[in-house]
């Protein structure tokens, strides 16, 4: 949300007219070409500007004046940078620009290249646009540069180039970058940058010695720099170590997915090796340089730029691991550290992946690795690609993970959930190894206790996340467990909030967040003996202890007081979206056994669940949803659960607590219970059903003064006196005792107490379709065909009632009667 202020600004700047914008422009352009110094008054137009063109989803156009004056403005390597910032800031939102004009015209200043290249990587809309760019870009990568004057720019515009349109670089210019980005990586100077001194006579020639640069842990570098070197000042080679290393893993995966790998012939390599020789040569004849490199072995410079870079980058990566293993004297450098792991195990991977080769070599590395920082959970993001590691190539070393994977699905969500970036960066890789780990990592599966942990913490940040992953967490032996799970979600959420504030709990704090000490009661209760057992469920890691626990309806009401709890609220809510994700996905693979199962489970915590806000009401409505759809796959489950099912309808209590549900479990069994659907559908059968709605029927509808107004809606009552009609339908012997209970709606509907809770059209529409069942009914035969189920489908519907055979009977009528029917005589 923005301030107020700001509101008003930008609902100013998309309502300015067209009449007084022009006019804007012709001001800015008139300032803009009046003066060479632009003061206060042009950075506030410019300012003005920016926010009316970027205040709309849609680009303004702008005068050909003002742009003209605007790219001379962006070009000016004289020009302050502010103005610069503003002028391309206005040009990538506004039409039309001619990129072409822009990217022809590239000056030398550092700066403007910035700029201007930023203006036309926005705007560009093809690969032909980007030519005169990538050619500057690459003319002063090849060009040898006085010294300070390596282009620091170049690298950053070429890395956003190929994420849009890697294809504009061609053989010969990839390996042209692919030798530099060696140089960069592999030839930097170890010495830190000379600066001039202020400190006096004295103080100036010393102050222009070298000096080494050292380690993170003050040791004086004694290999090789990289970004883990520290110093007060760096040289621009150093710099562009930097930048080499940061774009070096996008660039191995746009450009070396055909580079040359262990199993290509020695003949294609040899046919690279002169060109790849002369190259290095020119890139490495500074004696200051070769000084440096005398470890390298010779063979390398043989291999063709691909491979070198391969080389290269995978020696850097080491070099890295090894210095990680230092202790920083900083904490900003401990954090470099783990995110250049991070960076480093990836880089392997990626290598590994592109050349089986160096697996052989890395793993050894990767090895050590793990059992330095697997003891740490302070590392656990730096594990994560180590696992990566393990995943793509154990099965290639012949090493066991499964250490690795015990501790990654075990101890991270159960220890770190609080940890956002860790999670959402743990649900990626589950995302992005959904199908391997669900092939070759049984624990992933039976993890999901574990995994919703992170859900149920950071809920609102990764639900877009964990409706991706949900399906594959499902199997038929974890879907009645996983179904409990999602439902015990905002129980899950509320058992987190509690350990971690059992963790930290003082009381002097109690005042801050406990009004009324109901959570001071909630925690009280998290410590009990007694209770343990029910935190420790919620709570559990892996799957396979139970699908539900006996006193869950006691866990609630200890969590009542945490139901008010932001988090707990946003659980609720994602727990429906859920729901849908695991029926829809369910249905798939579940066979007559399972869906028995899923049947129950609805049944049984469609009253059982954590009464946040509208979460009961929510969830069942989504059983109601899915309900039709289990029963429409399998519709023996009317006959396989019958006695369930009894229960449930005969209860007038659930009419009360669950409507939604309830109208829709008396649907199904009208439409479903049918010898049509299961020769075990008996007589007995559908009077046993038919007495019981019978019963729930007059107990609903009957009239006494002393009555309460009906506190449920007419549509209970409709689908009721429909089931009764159609199970009368399907036995005969049953038609006087449903004509009886229908003619006593009119009774009912015309009582002062319905008259108080229903409207006159509900009351109507009651009486109007007692009616027509009892009519209907009158005629046997013709209540059959008319209400009852028609198994082969129902694509066209024509009457209100859907769901019952009479449109197909009714399309049939039609299509004999039909003058162009070929069933008539001509």
């Amino acid at each position: 949300m923005y301030a107020t202020g700001t509101e008003s600004l930008i609902k100013q700047a998309r309502d300015i007219q067209e009449e007084e914008l022009q006019k804007f422009y012709g001001r800015i352009s008139k300032l803009l070409r009046s003066t060479k110094e632009h003061g206060n008054e042009a950075v506030d137009s410019l300012q003005r500007l920016h926010l009316i063109v970027s205040a709309t989803k849609y680009a303004r156009t702008l005068p050909p004046d003002l742009l003209k004056s605007l790219q001379a403005l962006l070009r000016s390597p004289t020009c302050p940078e502010h103005l610069q910032v503003l002028s391309s800031s206005i040009l990538r939102e506004s039409l039309p620009l001619s990129v072409h004009s822009l990217s022809t015209d590239f000056t030398s200043d550092v700066r403007t290249i910035s700029y201007l290249a930023t203006v036309v990587l926005s705007q560009a809309a093809s690969k032909e646009e980007l030519t005169f760019l990538s050619q500057y870009l690459l003319k002063n990568l090849e060009s040898r540069q006085p010294e300070g004057q390596i282009p620091r720019h170049t690298l950053p515009i070429l890395s956003k180039m190929i994420s849009f349109t890697p294809e504009i670089l061609k053989e010969d210019q990839v390996n042209l970058v692919s030798r530099k980005l060696v140089d960069w990586l592999r030839y930097a100077s170890v010495q830190q940058s000379t600066s001039i001194s202020s400190g006096g006579f004295f103080a100036g020639p010393r102050a222009r010695q070298p000096v080494p640069m050292t380690e993170v842990d003050g040791a004086v570098v004694g290999d090789f720099f990289t970004v883990l070197c520290v110093g007060q000042s760096y040289t621009e080679d150093q710099w562009m170590n930097m930048y080499a290393f940061s774009m070096i893993r996008k660039w191995l995966l746009t450009y070396d997915t055909e580079g040359a790998s262990a199993g290509d012939s020695a003949q294609l390599k040899r046919t690279q090796i002169s060109e790849s020789q002369n190259q290095d040569d020119r890139s490495e004849v500074d004696s200051s340089v070769m000084s440096m490199v005398s470890a390298t072995s010779s063979a390398s410079r043989l291999l063709p730029p691909k491979e070198r870079l391969r080389e290269k980058a995978f020696e850097y990566c080491q070099r890295l691991i090894e210095q990680s293993d230092r202790k920083a004297l900083k904490r900003t450098d401990t954090e470099l550290q783990k995110a250049c792991l991070v960076e480093s195990v990836a880089i392997m991977d990626l290598i590994c992946c592109e050349d089986s080769s160096y697996v052989y070599r890395a793993f050894p590395c990767i090895k050590a690795l793990y059992g330095r920082l697997s003891g740490d959970l302070l590392f656990a993001r730096a594990l994560l690609p180590i696992a990566q590691f393990y995943l793509n190539h154990s099965e290639t070393a012949a090493v066991d993970s499964e250490a690795v994977f015990r501790q990654l699905f075990g101890a991270f969500p159960a220890e770190l959930f609080n940890e956002p970036m860790l999670a959402f960066e743990f649900v990626q890789f589950c995302r992005l190894n959904e199908a391997v780990l669900k092939d070759s990592v049984a624990l992933c599966r039976q993890s999901f206790p574990n995994l919703l942990k992170f859900l149920a913490w950071n809920s609102p940040a990764l639900i877009a996340e964990f409706v991706e992953l949900l399906p594959s967490l499902l199997a038929p032996e974890t879907a009645i467990e996983l179904l409990h799970t999602l439902l015990d979600l905002p129980c899950l959420a509320a058992s987190l909030e509690l350990q971690q504030r059992s963790a930290s709990y003082q009381p002097s704090e109690r005042v801050q967040w406990d009004q009324g000490g109901k959570l001071a009661a909630c925690l009280e209760a998290f410590r009990q003996p007694s209770y343990r057992g029910l935190f420790l469920y919620i709570l559990r890691p892996e799957a396979g202890t139970g699908d539900t626990i006996d006193r869950l309806s006691a866990l609630h009401e200890i969590l009542a007081p945490m139901g008010e709890s932001p988090r707990v609220l946003h659980c609720a809510q994602i727990v429906p979206v859920l729901l849908h994700v695991y029926f829809n996905n369910v249905t798939q693979f579940a066979d007559g056994k399972l869906l028995n199962q899923l049947l129950l489970v609805l049944l049984e915590r469609s009253g059982l669940l954590y009464n946040v806000k509208t979460f009961p009401t929510e969830v069942q409505r989504v059983f109601s949803t899915h309900l039709r759809a289990l029963c429409k796959l399998h519709p023996a489950l009317i006959i396989d659960q019958h006695r369930e099912l009894l229960d449930f309808t005969a209860s007038t209590a659930n009419i009360y607590s669950k409507e939604d549900f309830y109208t829709h479990m008396v649907w199904v069994i009208g439409e479903y219970l049918s010898v049509t659907y299961d020769s075990r559908c008996t007589v007995e059968l559908i009077t046993s059903y038919f007495e019981s709605l019978e019963a729930v029927l007059f107990e609903v509808t009957q009239v006494r003064r002393s009555a309460s107004p009906p506190s449920y809606s007419p549509r209970v009552i409709t689908v009721l006196m429909t089931t009764l009609a159609k199970l009368a339908s399907r036995s005969q012997d049953l038609i006087p005792r449903a004509s009886l209970s229908l003619s006593k709606l009119r009774s009912f509907s015309c009582s002062e107490v319905v008259a108080a809770s229903y409207s006159e059209d509900d009351r109507e529409e009651l009486v109007t379709r007692a009616h027509e069942l009892i009519n209907l009914l009158k005629l046997p035969n013709v209540a059959q065909f008319v209400l009852a189920p028609s198994a082969p489908g129902d694509s066209t519907r024509w009457h209100r009632d859907t769901n019952t055979s009479l449109p197909q009977g009714m399309k049939a009528i039609n299509d004999l009667l039909h003058k162009q029917s070929s069933f008539l005589p001509a």
